[in-house]
């Protein structure tokens, strides 16, 4: 069957099927907006429970040897971004963290493809994690209160310089063959890789832009 100039009219371009999708679009959005904060908070909980068992459990001199010496459980406290990177920047990271969560969790509404929820869900997920850290974490905001009081806390307080844990040493204990690192930025680092896959395969984060990458390859 065609419309006029000769364009197939398929089950994507009938009316009554465009009008129960736009009608059906909201909810659906709701939704995957559920799925993808879900998907972060349970990153955010898996992450913050490890690292209370690994702060309870490790000895940071003693790593525990695991899967043959794959993996090593080496406890320790990083000022840096993932797997230890600009150490000397913990309070600018944790603003840029901010802005990053913040962002994240603005964009949740737009998201209208189950990847997308899942690929950034693990990136906000990841990113709250260490966030969590840096403003809960010694030496930033707890050491202030609890060594001041209310006016240590005002005058003194480290708010955002607190010290990541981190505690997953792969090949060699204490990050001797790479940076040790946390589930926090396993999943961070996964949900990015996912996000280049999605953009690189062709299925953009909104209907807009996946429609340009077919305009381009019929070209």
């Amino acid at each position: 069957m065609q419309r006029a100039g000769g364009a197939t009219l398929s089950e994507d371009t009938h009316p009554d099927t465009a009008v129960a999708d736009q009608e059906r679009a909201p909810e659906r959005r709701r939704g995957l907006m559920v799925a993808y904060f879900l998907i972060a908070a349970f990153v955010i909980g898996l992450d913050q429970l490890t690292k209370a068992l690994a702060v309870n459990h490790l000895d940071p001199s003693e790593p525990v040897r695991l899967l043959g010496g794959l993996v090593h459980l080496s406890l320790t406290r990083n000022p840096g971004a993932a797997f230890s990177l600009a150490t000397d920047y913990t309070w600018v990271l944790a603003i840029i963290a901010t802005g990053v969560v913040g962002f994240l969790i603005l964009l949740g509404r737009k998201i209208v493809y189950p990847a997308w929820a899942i690929a950034l869900g693990l990136v906000l997920g990841g990113a709250a994690g260490n966030l969590i850290d840096r403003v809960l974490r010694a030496p930033s905001v707890p050491s202030a209160w609890f060594e001041g009081g209310l006016g240590g806390f005002f005058t003194e307080s480290n708010i955002g310089m607190g010290h990541v844990v981190d505690f997953i040493s792969v090949f060699r204990p204490h990050g001797q063959a790479f940076p040790i690192f946390n589930l926090a930025d396993s999943a961070l680092v996964c949900g990015v890789i996912l996000i280049v896959l999605l953009e690189l395969t062709g299925h953009g984060f909104s209907p807009a832009s996946r429609r340009a990458d077919r305009s381009e390859e019929e070209r």
